[in-house]
């Protein structure tokens, strides 16, 4: 069995005034696509956090390319690990474009400026995400949706294996969230990994290969789609009766009124 890029060695997030709850023991990998599916206050975004090596877990390890995530150094993490937020802070002024290129500074060593390579892959993720007409555009101009595609440019011009992915659609209209959803599943088919808590369990079935449910007790259960989406499932992870049908041989969750 080949190496994963990142293995949970019996993990348990630390969410505050919940008991451990199921270890998890997943194994992501080069060209899987996996959506974290829960209720408020399961523990998605801290589990996310917990991933990326910005929150302590309450026990286990994390194991990227088979090493403790503990022990690596930030930047060597940095370079294999991209991190996606729901929210943004602008902590001081800069351009869509400069804002684009810190996604290269993991590539750099200490004050070294970026080169022309750094920049055209930069200019290469705007123009993906649309927003290469808004390069010299201060980043407190954009709006929400825009925000939001510049922080995915970003993560692009990062370039990094793992991509942890936050409410990726957040902010956007449809088209855009299509838009980015294709866009990570030409990154999962490009050999990379896409990580992504999302409400919105259809766009999970259309788009992953992989879900684990996160439930608000700590219990936790995962594997490949066609088995995790199941409506007895997802009745009990959201306490809400579900509809089902078929749009393209796809399953369509929809919910039924609790009257």
């Amino acid at each position: 069995m080949s190496q994963p890029l990142m293995a949970l060695d019996s993990l348990c997030v630390d969410v505050p005034e919940r008991a451990d709850g199921d270890p998890l023991r997943c194994r992501f990998e080069g060209g899987q696509s996996w959506a974290i599916l829960g209720p408020n206050g399961a523990g998605k975004t801290t589990l996310l956090m917990t991933l990326a090596g910005l929150r302590a877990p309450r026990r286990g390890r994390i194991l990227l390319d088979g090493m403790d995530l503990t022990r690596l150094p930030r930047r060597r993490v940095a370079q294999r690990l991209g991190v996606l937020f729901q929210h943004h802070h602008d902590g001081f002024p800069a351009t869509v474009r400069e804002t684009a290129l810190m996604g290269r500074h993991p590539h750099l060593r200490a004050w070294e400026l970026e080169h022309a390579d750094d920049l055209h892959a930069a200019e290469a993720a705007l123009a993906r995400v649309d927003l290469l007409g808004l390069a010299e555009r201060s980043v407190q101009t954009l709006s929400g949706g825009e925000r939001q595609r510049l922080a995915f440019a970003t993560l692009l011009t990062q370039d990094p294996t793992l991509l942890l992915l936050d409410e990726p659609t957040s902010h956007l209209d449809l088209h855009h969230q299509i838009a980015m959803l294709e866009m990570i599943g030409q990154e999962v088919a490009a050999g990379r990994c896409a990580i992504m808590a999302t409400h919105d369990i259809n766009l999970a079935a259309r788009y992953c290969s992989h879900v684990l449910l996160l439930y608000p007790d700590g219990r936790s259960c995962w594997g490949s789609t066609d088995i995790m989406l199941s409506v007895p499932a997802l009745e009990q992870l959201y306490r809400q009766p579900l509809a089902t049908g078929t749009v393209d041989d796809l399953p369509v969750f929809l919910p039924r009124t609790n009257s």
